[in-house]
């Protein structure tokens, strides 16, 4: 999949496939709007990664900017408190969420044949294994 990213970062209870699914996510919610880490942490929740840690998604967030995926500057009105950092999209971001759709769209034709062929052998043989 795209991206030159740590994800084993990440704790290792959560599966690798999940730790690595945390990058397209952050581009499409940055491909929506541009916005501080803080409400891209809490925006994962609607990916199914409520438990992530921030630290983890900042690290991710300056790994993706290194990389020329997003970048960021730093709002200073966004609120009476320290200034914060606002991420964006770049275009080569863009190039990336577009190969992670692809490949993504690859991945889950191959696992609903997987599926499929797993729940016809079980219904066929009743769960038996041979």
């Amino acid at each position: 999949m795209p991206g030159p990213r740590n994800s084993q970062d990440l704790p290792n209870e959560t599966p690798p496939q999940v730790r690595r699914f945390t990058e397209p996510c952050l581009l499409l919610l940055l491909h929506q709007r541009p916005t501080h880490g803080y409400d891209l942490t809490e925006a994962l929740a609607n990916f199914g990664m409520a438990e992530i840690d921030r630290s983890i998604v900042y690290r991710m967030l300056r790994e993706m900017e290194d990389a020329g995926l997003i970048a960021s500057h730093w709002d200073m009105d966004a609120s009476p408190g320290p200034a914060r950092r606002v991420y964006h999209l770049t275009a080569e971001g863009d190039t990336s969420l577009a190969e992670w759709v692809r490949q993504l769209g690859e991945t889950d034709r191959i696992l609903h044949h997987f599926l499929d062929r797993y729940h016809q052998h079980m219904q066929e043989g009743k769960g038996e294994f041979h």
